[in-house]
């Protein structure tokens, strides 16, 4: 085995450099080769009127030398070497033992000429050969077979040559095709990405900004009445602005994982857990009475999911601060085997009642709207805006869970 590998590796840097040298000269060296061989017969006959003259010499180049162009121009090269092979072994009796021109002609017309053109050559130095056999006194049968069988191996490896080339070119331009699908998807992955860095940026900038209005516009009117009262709008607000900050360097933590002291910049993304959290944020910088509840056992979400979960309760509560002038926000998680649904109602304005962009409108086309059924679809779930059961604004969120806590850890 070690030997086969050895020998392998060896020939393998060659015929790369062989491949890569100048067709003309290795073609040349190719056709000296030929004639060198085609003219040892003569050189050391058994007869001494069978040794090399010039016309001899002169034939044999005729069977040689078209082969320096047999890559440029293959038919013309085979069609010279055809002419002159049989005129030699015709007139140069007795004929040559191998037609190496022939050999090196079939080959190369079978690896690289249109097909009418082997074809052609083909049944052409079949029918030449036995021709020329019959010009040769005492021909055994077994010298008919070893021309003719010669002439169809050397046929064949041409063919060989040419299925191994086309076998070759499928592979690179499959390689090829490969790599521009990998580049595609590629860039697919990062254009979801920037899509879901741009909802999430979103979520957070109309979230955090909503809050400050609310405790902006409230600030001038209490700030001579009940200064303590100005006091916590003005940390509200800063409150507000500290938390979308760290949620945005966060979020961007994706495009820029950067070492901070030895560990990664990129922190985990809110999820279900992170709602106790802004409820309780909404409901001291906003002024909204905010209730959360949970039915059922929790179970495991895909990152993803909690993500779009948290994202969608942000989004909802955002556009309630927003929009519906509501004093009351009720936030239910409903866990059941195989989804959760997150519902968010408030008894604010309902759908026809509020104003803005139309994105609290029943299947409205605001971008707080959009994103909130565009993350649900993108966990594979869905989401129903509309007024609530009992007045004011409803959004109803269906998230798949995972099958397993090993599937939710990704």
């Amino acid at each position: 085995m070690s030997v086969r590998l050895s020998a392998r590796s060896w020939i393998s840097p060659a015929v790369a450099r062989l491949r890569a040298a100048n067709p003309y000269v290795v073609d040349a060296a190719l056709a000296a080769l030929v004639l060198f061989a085609a003219s040892l017969q003569w050189m050391f006959p058994d007869d001494g009127d069978d040794r090399l003259t010039w016309q001899g010499l002169l034939l044999g180049a005729g069977t040689a030398v078209p082969l320096v162009w047999r890559r440029r121009a293959p038919f013309p090269a085979a069609c010279g070497v055809s002419v002159f092979t049989p005129v030699m072994a015709v007139y140069h009796a007795p004929p040559p033992d191998v037609m190496y021109g022939g050999l090196v002609v079939l080959y190369t017309m079978a690896a690289i000429a249109p097909p009418w053109q082997r074809r052609f050559m083909l049944v052409g130095w079949l029918a030449g050969v036995s021709l020329t056999m019959m010009h040769k006194e005492g021909a055994q049968p077994f010298e008919y077979a070893f021309q003719l069988l010669s002439c169809v191996s050397a046929y064949g490896f041409g063919m060989l040559a040419r299925l191994q080339r086309a076998y070759t070119a499928a592979l690179e331009d499959r390689a090829r095709r490969l790599e521009r699908e990998r580049a595609a998807d590629t860039a697919r992955a990062v254009a979801r990405e920037r899509a879901r860095i741009a909802r999430d940026m979103h979520d957070i900038l109309a979230h955090a900004v909503s809050l400050m209005v609310v405790q902006a516009e409230a600030g001038p009117v209490v700030v001579r009445s009940d200064p303590e009262r100005a006091e916590t709008a003005f940390d509200a607000i800063a409150a507000a602005g500290r938390d979308a900050m760290n949620q945005l360097r966060r979020i961007l933590g994706v495009l820029k994982d950067e070492p901070v002291n030895g560990t990664s910049a990129r922190l985990p993304q809110p999820g279900v857990a992170a709602l106790t959290d802004l409820v309780r944020q909404v409901a001291e910088s906003a002024g909204l009475r905010v209730e959360l509840h949970a039915t059922g056992a929790p179970r495991p979400l895909h990152p993803d999911t909690e993500v779009a979960a948290y994202r969608v309760v942000q989004e909802a509560l955002t556009n309630t601060v927003k929009h519906a002038y509501a004093s009351l926000a009720r936030v239910e998680l409903d866990w059941t085997e195989d989804e959760l649904t997150l519902t968010v109602t408030d008894d604010g304005r309902g759908p026809a009642d509020r104003g803005g962009s139309g994105s609290a409108r029943e299947g409205g086309s605001g971008h707080g709207l959009i994103g909130i059924r565009e993350r649900a679809a993108a966990c594979g779930g869905t989401a129903r805006t509309g007024p609530g059961p009992d007045g004011g604004f409803r959004v109803a969120v269906r998230l798949p869970v995972a099958a397993d806590r090993q599937a939710a850890l990704g």
